[in-house]
């Protein structure tokens, strides 16, 4: 796979300088790390106890005041004055999932969580927006229903300087098996075996 993996990644490092995405050569083992990995890492009872909370805040929330937010979150970004995205880096919950990506060795370059709105609720670091909602990572998992699974195309990623790709899971409430979140994990694919 070593090989492989580095035959496909000169071919996404080439890719990359054309300004192109590349093609998910590496999607049936991110999917095995989904269904094997990070399925049983997003269903951590934390995890849905702290999107539960804030569904409870978020789950009415007019688009205009999402968009209002996220607005406010990439004003933040960078910044010394950080109201917006403090709340989502501190805490147990982003405290694990620092915890989580420190254990991977490298694997896991990122992870947060998102409520039913698309709203991060919990990360390992600042994403670029608060408002994952209008994008597929939260479209094709909390809307698509329990056991969605979203990956994307491999890109390099300006913030890591790695080349990854984003799986992303949909949350449960395990009682009930409705959807209340979703969750990404960043996976720089020359780790995966």
């Amino acid at each position: 796979m070593k090989f492989i993996g580095n035959t496909l990644l000169a071919a996404a490092a080439a890719s990359a300088l054309m300004g192109t995405a590349y093609a998910n050569e590496f999607e049936p083992a991110l999917r095995e790390l989904a269904e094997q990995k990070i399925m049983q890492i997003a269903s951590d009872p934390a995890i849905i106890a702290a999107i539960q909370a804030r569904n409870a805040d978020t789950g009415g929330m007019a688009e205009d005041a999402i968009i209002a937010l996220d607005k406010q979150w990439r004003a933040e970004v960078g910044g010394a004055s950080t109201p917006t995205i403090s709340p989502v880096l501190g805490g147990p919950v982003a405290d694990m999932l620092r915890a989580v990506r420190d254990e991977s060795e490298g694997l896991f370059t990122e992870i947060f969580v998102m409520d039913m709105v698309g709203l991060n609720v919990a990360a390992s670091d600042t994403t670029s927006d608060y408002w994952q909602g209008d994008e597929a990572k939260w479209q094709q998992t909390y809307k698509a229903g329990a056991g969605a699974v979203h990956i994307s195309e491999v890109e390099l990623d300006e913030s890591t300087q790695s080349y990854q790709s984003q799986i992303s899971v949909v949350i449960s409430d395990p009682s009930s098996g409705t959807p209340i979140g979703a969750a990404t994990f960043g996976v720089n694919v020359e780790f995966l075996e």
